[in-house]
């Protein structure tokens, strides 16, 4: 079982790769599948959802391509994968059990708190995967 399906993961991987280039230009969907290695085809699906979402915007033309709609510490990852997947929750069945619905509350909310955290934020990310590499150097 998996919490964020694949769009959700595809549609981050999407907004951290324009976040690493954020105001430069816009970058056209083919070097955005390269890079975050998303097929095309579905990339392009999700870069329409997530510009409804107004978290990206298109620019037409040669140098035409997608940017974010946003500075990356305005965006949050909460923000993108409710767009993608609709919600956070645990289940979306109503449970009849009082103690059980509490505890599906409570899981609920701390899920949200973990992905409320910017685009920016996941640079931390980057430095303990740095950190990491050359520990086991």
């Amino acid at each position: 079982m998996s919490l964020i399906s694949t769009k959700g993961i595809y549609g981050l991987n999407a907004m951290y790769e324009l976040s690493l280039v954020h105001n430069e230009k816009p970058v056209q969907i083919k070097e955005i599948s390269k890079s975050a290695k998303i097929p095309q085809n579905y990339l392009e699906q999700i870069l329409v959802v997530l510009k409804k979402a107004e978290l990206v915007v298109s620019v037409r033309g040669a140098n035409g391509g997608y940017m974010l709609a946003k500075n990356p510490e305005e965006i949050n990852i909460k923000e993108i994968l409710i767009a993608l997947e609709g919600d956070l929750n645990i289940t979306e069945l109503e449970v009849e059990n009082p103690v059980l619905k509490l505890f599906y509350e409570e899981s609920t909310h701390k899920l949200r708190e973990i992905f409320n955290i910017s685009l920016r934020d996941l640079q931390e990310y980057q430095e303990k995967l740095m950190f990491q590499i050359n520990y086991t150097i």
